[in-house]
């Protein structure tokens, strides 16, 4: 059966205990502590290979600087001392989580290098271990198989990057995290967000997962029919991955479209050539090009026979002439210009007609310039059109970066098995019979275990319930509801208020703590459960519960005051009570609500309007 798409994912969730190789807390801190600076080399594999992706990495020539906060980090992190045994508390999280889905633990723990040189280790590696296999889940009545269940440690934390010095802070480096691989068994966008909630909910019932943005990292890897193996790496946004599967989906498309129209010329790869055309630009007012000459660099072109129409088709379909920019970028170029955009960006027609002369181009031959100093131009041309003649073969194999409108741009070769090797210094984990019987007579409720039971002990709605398994706000559902006057305001808050706030405001202030914080007012009767709504917004705009409720003019009213206002609205529509008799209370409830702006809950109201509507009618 032939798919439209086939997804696997990698899913990377920080386990909320000590560090994995030392006793240092798993936190983020905003020291930065002493500093040293680092050069990392790639190295050669058991069998002598060079891994490319490292390869790729270390021509990039950059420099690191590593921040080491006392507070969460040591001479571990540092890679002054070898690591201390890993985590038991690490493992068993991981041995719960197989567990929950039906995977077979290894009988021994071995950790590996995984070979990483883009300064985000100290040590140029990153420690890895497989801790069991074979698991799967059932979603909407599909078995995807959850292939590997790993242990390994999270990277440095990029803080700044300055030209080819890139600083990193060592309070993430350490961290665990159980790294979860599904089979390429998805089919669809949507699927492949229904699997990362299913899998997310299983982890997050153990209670020792991290929460919040930055803890939980997804890799999705993607390809189509006659396509290639992609991996977008790095997706922090759930609600996101659909939309990456979906510009991956197109892009691809694209590309071997690109391919079939190449072939039909038969185009034959362009030579690695790149020809100085400074002279060429004398006058030219384009800012990029005058900007390259002053700092005494140089207008480079590359002829691309067949190429013309594929590097940015009229209608934008096409957009080879975007990938090899990329390619370029990573020569330490800011860009380049092809022929299927120009005249454009000061480079005026005449200039383009003349770079086509020089190079003795037809009319289906495209051309590439770089400006910039000679040696980074050349290398850039070179990568541009390595990235074009890959094109004659349709999908190139890559790992790519997510943008945040969800298309993504290219990263770095896919590693090969080159990178790994084994770990010496620390000794490997048995994961005896006694272990596992502990580990399975303490498993936590499995999500829908969990669903049935908050349902029926709070007295929500079973779908409400699901929604908040499923997006990860049954914990924090729990503790507010342990006053079981707020459960279903709770429920409906943070199934559905969240939801509508986040159309109009970041909420991304709005974690646990401020959540509870918020319910923890409205319990002390600080202010009413009715301005719940514009109390949130107002915190998500980065105000303290007080400071909203000063500013909402909230603070708590007094039962004698708010019967003056309900007596007030009452008086004002005597008419219509008079009309109406109690069935008055329904209509008036908006108006009353209206005047006592939240100050008053909702049943308080209620039970002044019905007095104040007895006093007139009797």
């Amino acid at each position: 059966m032939s798919h439209e798409v086939t997804v696997g994912l990698e899913i990377h969730q920080q386990l909320d205990t000590r560090k994995l190789f030392c006793n240092c807390p798993s936190c983020l801190v905003e020291e930065e502590g002493a500093s040293f600076q680092r050069r990392l080399r790639p190295t050669q594999s058991e069998m002598g290979e060079i891994d490319r992706a490292a390869l790729a990495q270390a021509e990039r020539k950059m420099r690191f600087r590593y921040q080491a906060p006392p507070s969460a980090s040591c001479l571990v992190e540092a890679d002054e001392e070898p690591p201390h045994d890993a985590s038991p508390e690490a493992v068993d999280v991981v041995l719960t989580v197989a567990a929950l889905m039906g995977a077979r633990p290894v009988d021994e723990i071995h950790f590996m290098r995984k070979l990483v040189i883009d300064g985000s280790n100290t040590s140029g590696f990153q420690r890895t271990a497989m801790v069991a296999m074979g698991g799967f889940l059932e979603v909407n009545g599909r078995r995807i198989g959850v292939d590997t269940f790993c242990l390994e440690e999270d990277a440095a934390r990029k803080v700044e990057t300055s030209g080819s010095e890139i600083t990193y802070r060592l309070d993430r480096l350490g961290i665990p995290l159980i790294e979860i691989a599904t089979a390429p068994d998805m089919h669809s966008p949507e699927e492949v967000k229904e699997v990362a909630q299913r899998i997310g909910s299983i982890m997050r019932a153990t209670r020792k997962v991290k929460r919040g943005i930055g803890t939980i990292r997804e890799d999705i890897n993607i390809s189509i029919p006659g396509g290639a193996r992609v991996e977008i790496k790095g997706v922090q946004e759930l609600r996101m991955l659909p939309v990456y599967v979906e510009k991956e989906m197109e892009r691809q498309r694209s590309l071997l479209a690109i391919r079939d129209l190449l072939q039909g010329r038969d185009v034959t790869p362009a030579a690695m050539e790149a020809v100085d055309l400074t002279s060429t630009f004398d006058g030219c007012t384009s800012k990029v090009i005058t900007g390259a000459l002053k700092s005494g660099g140089k207008v480079l072109a590359a002829r691309l026979p067949g190429f013309a129409g594929v590097l940015r088709s009229e209608d934008g379909k096409l957009r080879l002439g975007a990938e090899m920019a990329q390619r370029a970028r990573t020569r330490g170029v800011k860009g380049i210009f092809h022929s299927d955009e120009l005249p454009a960006y000061g480079i005026e027609p005449q200039y383009v007609e003349a770079v086509r002369g020089a190079l003795q181009l037809g009319p289906q031959d495209a051309f590439v310039l770089c400006a910039a100093p000679e040696t980074r131009a050349r290398d850039a041309l070179k990568a541009a059109i390595a990235r074009a003649n890959e094109a004659l073969a349709g999908v190139p194999e890559e790992t790519r970066d997510p943008q945040p409108d969800g298309s993504s741009t290219y990263s770095r070769p896919l590693p090969g098995a080159a990178r790994m090797y084994p770990e010496t210094d620390v000794p490997p984990i048995p994961v005896p019979a006694e272990r596992m019987e502990r580990i399975l007579a303490n498993l936590p409720e499995l999500p829908e275990v969990r669903i049935g039971r908050i349902a029926a002990e709070y007295g929500i709605h079973e779908q409400q319930a699901r929604q908040l398994v499923r997006e990860g706000w049954d914990d924090v559902f729990e503790d507010i509801a342990a006053d079981r006057d707020l459960a279903a305001l709770a429920a409906r808050t943070l199934t559905s208020t969240l939801a509508e706030l986040e159309r109009d405001v970041d909420i991304a202030r709005l974690d646990e703590a401020a959540l509870k914080s918020a319910f923890a007012g409205v319990s002390a009767g600080t202010f009413a459960k009715e301005a719940v709504p514009d109390v949130l917004r107002k915190m998500a705009e980065g105000m303290s519960v007080d400071e909203a409720v000063k500013a909402l003019g909230l603070s708590a009213m007094s039962v004698d005051e708010a019967r003056e206002i309900v007596a007030r609205v009452v008086r004002e529509r005597e008419a219509f009570v008079r009309e109406k008799g109690k069935a008055a209370v329904g209509p008036l409830m908006g108006p009353v609500m209206a005047e006592l702006r939240g100050r008053v809950d909702g049943k308080t109201a209620s039970e002044l309007l019905k007095e104040e509507l007895q006093k007139l009618l009797s």
